[in-house]
């Protein structure tokens, strides 16, 4: 192992003024991804590294801890801090994508997209080097000596009890909702509960459903394949316009909200729109569809309770874990009106038999021992900074921008008053710079201003400013 003078040639005197952290973060961070240190190697003792370099000590703990943070390095005691596998191959260029192909949809983007942006600032993507490894493994052990045989036998179809009893607890907790265990199906994400949905919309005739515009392309993109037209209703300041429901589409029994963090603006449904879409669906039976996105993550104020609390013969509540845990868990929840229990049940029946088990289990645990909570307060400290820090940077960059979505969530939506050119040439444009974004109208079925949407979940507040300075030099 390497230190000192001989360490990559590190010479703090390059660094600038009362930035020495960030720089040798730059640089350890620079030699990771171009293969100067490759997968397993040793990084230094970070006081030995602090005395060979003349610096404080406090600087290279904190650099350490950044690149931890980022997923690019791992310390455990007994072999000191070890570079990960990255997903970039040594000395590869951050080559722009095919002109040709176009940016069409987030859910056919091509791999090589992903793979030549230096930072996939993509929203919705949560910071999975911030997994409680340790808690979920505590909890883990935990249920492989308690599981009974019955346990590990084919699941409840709606979900392990235990889990089950957990949810209600703690979703009464925090987000109002008056459900018990057996209301609840236990699914695999908010995907599957959509799909459950639009099928049993589907086979009582329903043709189309009312989504929010802008709103969210994936559920847009399942309604549609599944048979379901989706018809757009605007959203402004207040969240759904629900008077433009009213009068657009007479004859629409089905409507999908993001009424906690609407994505992609970032807004809260006002409370005078609350009530307007509940009387909708009361003097309609209409469905409602309530995806609770990003409702944990609240920066301003407590989160608004769910609109299933105000109604639950009309709303169908869907959450789950891929923003607080990770995407891969693939675990969520459904508490859907009482008349469509078991339909829907049937159908997660058939469809896969159940989730399973194991991770249900531990999720349980995790709940019941208030790991999950403590976990979630953490997470949204973190994400305050890098949002805070994203802003900052935005607001010195982009001047001219407008940003909307700052109180809740995981991402940013901004958007240029006055640009002329299509947002999708923006987005090219940006990543041919090394950054990937969502263009705005990716998630438009109207025209729109044109916008990106940023996530600043999983980097840091350094790489977050060093996105926007690339994106400036575009906009410009």
């Amino acid at each position: 192992m390497l230190h000192g003078a001989d360490f990559l040639q590190l010479d703090p005197r390059s660094a600038p003024v009362r930035g020495l952290t960030g720089w040798l973060t730059d640089a350890l961070r620079a030699a990771i991804i171009d293969g100067r240190l490759g997968a397993g190697a040793s990084l230094p003792p970070s006081r030995m590294l602090a005395g060979d370099l003349g610096i404080s000590r406090g600087v290279t703990v904190e650099a350490y801890q950044r690149l931890k943070d980022e997923g690019l390095v791992n310390a455990r005691p007994g072999t000191g801090t070890r570079v990960l596998p990255h997903r970039q191959a040594p000395g590869r260029s951050f080559a722009a994508p095919p002109r040709q192909l176009g940016l069409q949809s987030p859910a056919l983007l091509p791999r090589q997209w992903r793979e030549a942006a230096a930072l996939d600032l993509s929203p919705g993507v949560p910071d999975l080097s911030g997994f409680p490894r340790a808690a979920w493994l505590r909890a883990e052990r935990y249920v492989l000596a308690h599981a009974s045989v019955t346990d590990l036998g084919y699941p409840d179809q709606r979900g392990v009890g235990w889990l089950r009893t957990e949810l209600a607890g703690w979703l009464a907790r925090t987000r109002g909702l008056r459900a018990n265990p057996d209301q609840i199906i236990v699914v695999t994400g908010v995907a599957q509960a959509l799909t459950l949905l639009a099928q049993r919309l589907r086979n009582a005739g329903a043709t189309q459903i009312a989504v929010e515009d802008p709103g969210s392309r994936g559920s847009r993109d399942l309604f549609a394949y599944w048979g379901l037209r989706p018809v757009p209703v605007s959203v402004d300041e207040h969240g759904l316009r629900v008077a433009e429901l009213r009068l657009a589409y007479p004859g629409v029994r089905a409507a999908l909200v993001t009424p906690a963090h609407q994505f992609p603006a970032g807004v809260v449904l006002a409370p005078d729109r609350r009530h307007d879409l509940l009387d909708w669906a009361a003097a309609t039976g209409a469905l409602i569809i309530e995806d609770d996105y990003d409702a944990e993550f609240r920066y301003d104020r407590a989160p608004v309770p769910a609109l299933h609390a105000s109604a639950p013969d009309h709303v169908a509540y869907a959450g789950s874990t891929s923003k607080t845990l990770a995407p891969g868990m693939r675990l969520g929840w459904l508490i859907p009106p009482a008349r469509l229990y078991q339909d829907l049940l049937a159908a997660k029946h058939n469809a896969d038999l159940g989730c399973p088990v194991l991770p249900q289990l531990v999720l349980a645990r995790l709940i019941g021992t208030g790991e999950l909570e403590r976990h979630i307060r953490q997470v949204r400290t973190r994400q305050r900074v890098r949002r805070d820090a994203l802003l900052a940077a935005v607001r010195e960059q982009l001047p001219h921008a407008r940003v909307s979505g700052v109180a809740a969530g995981l991402h940013l939506l901004i958007t240029f008053p006055g640009l002329t050119r299509p947002d999708t040439e923006l987005a090219e444009r940006i990543l041919a710079a090394g950054v990937l974004v969502h263009p705005l109208s990716w998630h438009c079925q109207r025209e729109q201003e044109p916008g990106i949407v940023m996530g600043y979940a999983a980097y840091t507040p350094d790489q977050l400013t060093d996105a926007v300075r690339r994106v400036a030099g575009v906009v410009r």
